[in-house]
């Protein structure tokens, strides 16, 4: 089979996939954004994806990212035009003017020390990044893989909105979360849509909530994401 038809077969059982789940809660698939995570995959597959009408592409390291966001600018910048980057991977000050400068959405922000670096390189390159803000969903908080708690959470909203001026090329618009190894996926995205709407209460700005990866997007999606990221249903194994 060719690779075009393998990703189009894949493409096709996720999203019937999602309709099941969708049609478990009453929810329609205008409601979910998906974010094809193309992280170890060539640019080839990424105008695969686009050919069959993805625009979302999602991203782990700023690195390989540049580069592909430099391919699309520089050799198809119609499609480049057309496509919304994420970055997901975890934030490191000395990436930040770069992923500021390409990046639609970073769903990872879980420090208040990332908020002005995103900020200024957006603003230098005249953009506003869309950012979430990740909640650890492990019962200890392991900053091998990320987040933040409830209170750190609300104390980076609270931050961002004190210094509104100053942070003009970022705003925050969500959550992310990933589900922990062990235990409950369901159960620890349940808990992520409870902190989803309590922070809601608090900011009402909070609208999306990005959970949920290709072996799990269907509970993430039955508990209130709007936004999924998937790789390997999609694309197979990494290369």
């Amino acid at each position: 089979m060719e690779r075009s038809q393998e990703i189009e077969v894949n493409l096709e059982r996720v999203e019937a996939e999602i309709s099941v789940a969708l049609s478990e809660v009453g929810r329609k698939r205008s409601e979910v954004t998906m974010i094809a995570v193309t992280k170890n995959f060539p640019v080839s597959d990424i105008e695969i994806l686009y050919n069959l009408g993805i625009r979302d592409f999602g991203e782990n390291r700023d690195q390989e990212a540049r580069e592909k966001v430099r391919y699309f600018r520089e050799e198809s910048p119609t499609k480049g035009a057309g496509i919304r980057w994420h970055f997901q991977g975890q934030l490191q000050r000395n990436k930040l003017a770069s992923i500021g400068s390409w990046a639609e959405m970073v769903h990872s922000v879980d420090d208040v020390k990332y908020l002005s670096g995103l900020s200024s390189a957006a603003m230098k390159s005249n953009r506003q990044v869309r950012c979430l803000i990740q909640i650890s969903l492990d019962e200890i908080l392991t900053p091998a893989r990320g987040g933040t708690d409830m209170r750190g959470a609300l104390e980076i909203l609270a931050s961002a909105q004190r210094r509104e001026g100053e942070l003009s090329g970022i705003s925050l618009v969500g959550v992310m979360g990933v589900a922990p190894i062990t235990g409950s996926a369901k159960s620890a995205f349940t808990r992520l849509y409870q902190a989803f709407l309590a922070i809601q209460g608090e900011f009402p700005q909070i609208t999306v909530l990005s959970a949920g990866m290709s072996s799990d997007f269907a509970d993430a999606l039955t508990s209130g994401a709007t936004h999924i990221r998937l790789g390997s249903s999609i694309l197979g194994s990494r290369r």
